[in-house]
């Protein structure tokens, strides 16, 4: 059977229960299912794991809900051989096995992969928090390599304090997840003397299997039409909970189709967005992807964050949508429409400017397109610039 075990925020002890339920599992033991803290969250997730069902997958040792590009969570069977086939990869790529720095969510696979990590090389797990908060007390006196994993908005945040970006200097590593870092992140990174080594995976590959743009070891990436990544290797996942007609569609060939496109790069893998990310706006293609990298130029040089999607519109189809996170106006839409039209053709240029505030993200630090389509499509008034 299912051990459903709920986690919390890496700084509340509560994530202790499933160190030792994933201790048993990985020992043979029942798989585990993290959960997450937020109550609508989590029923949704218990709707989708039925824990009571019985598991057929033998090797299985986790469950991790992802929620994909839908809302609907889906349910990612992971096996203690691709668990500790990542694990080992990890370590051998970083430098050897080492403690971790717990900041992420247990529910979300690069949280849970931070404990699995340790607990299968026998090696500490200590919770710093969200924020990174508890990051300086964790890093003194630290006798083995010592590891983190965070996404861009962490380590945007920690860098501006300097007592955290001292104490990421320490480590050995710094792993950042969650999407293209934005411009100029990884420079003021490496001007503060931290080891950022980015990764790129999801809940099937359990979490990050290609590092730095090189594929782990025993991890294989290959490109088809229109650049689709493929995955194969150990350390894919064996199923979807509850869901065969997913998981044949999923791992058709005997790898990973993904829904993400990329190209390689000096033999380095660059993921370019997903197919998703491509529209049809007043009847041509276009790719939010390539859109928001270069909104992203604009957004930093006015200390802003921003995202690119796609709106539903009765006159263009689909619009194209810029969104930021600027407390006070950075810059207008006619300033944006400008900057972006040196570089792009003009039915890429983005039809509407947002400042909201704050852009909505998801536990593990990806921005959450599926809310925001959804809000401003609602929206009455769209807040034009």
């Amino acid at each position: 059977m299912l051990v459903p075990v709920e986690t919390g925020p890496p700084d509340g002890g509560r994530d202790s229960g499933l160190d030792a339920a994933l201790g048993r599992a990985l020992g043979g033991g029942a798989p585990v299912a993290p959960l997450p803290a937020n109550p609508v969250e989590r029923g949704a997730v218990l709707a989708m794991l039925a824990p009571d069902e019985p598991v057929e997958e033998s090797d299985a040792v986790a469950v991790v809900a992802t929620s994909g590009s839908t809302g609907r969570p889906k349910g990612v069977v992971l096996s203690r051989a691709a668990v500790a086939a990542s694990a080992t990869a990890t370590h051998a790529r970083l430098g050897g096995p080492g403690d971790w720095l717990a900041a992420l969510p247990a529910h979300h696979v690069a949280g849970f992969m931070v404990r699995a990590r340790a607990l299968l090389a026998g090696t500490a797990i200590r919770d710093v928090g969200t924020d990174l908060v508890g990051l300086p007390a964790a890093v003194r006196g630290t006798r083995r390599p010592t590891y983190l994993s965070v996404v861009a908005t962490q380590l945007t945040r920690a860098l501006a304090d300097p007592d955290l970006s001292a104490a990421l200097a320490r480590l050995d590593a710094v792993l950042l997840g969650g999407g293209p870092p934005p411009a100029g992140l990884l420079d003021r990174a490496a001007a503060a003397g931290l080891r950022i080594v980015t990764t790129y995976g999801m809940s099937e590959t359990c979490g990050g299997c290609v590092y730095d743009g090189a594929p782990l070891d025993g991890v294989e990436v290959a490109l088809g039409a229109g650049g689709a990544i493929s995955i194969a290797g150990p350390t894919l996942f064996t199923s979807y909970r509850r869901r065969p007609d997913l998981t044949a569609a999923a791992l058709a060939g005997g790898g990973l189709r993904t829904s993400d496109r990329g190209r390689w790069n000096d033999g380095r893998l660059q993921v370019l967005g997903r197919f998703d990310d491509v529209v049809i706006s007043g009847g041509t293609n276009v790719d939010l992807a390539a859109v928001e990298r270069a909104a992203t130029r604009w957004a930093t040089q006015r200390n802003a964050g921003i995202a690119v999607i796609g709106v539903p519109d009765p006159e263009w189809g689909t619009a194209v949508v810029a969104v930021t996170d600027a407390a006070e106006r950075p810059g207008g839409l006619e300033d944006l429409r400008a900057d972006l039209g040196r570089t792009l053709p003009p039915p890429a240029l983005p039809r509407r400017l947002v400042h909201r505030g704050s852009i909505p993200r998801t536990a593990g630090g990806k921005i959450d397109r599926h809310r925001l389509r959804g809000e401003l499509a609602s929206a009455a008034d769209p807040d034009n610039e």
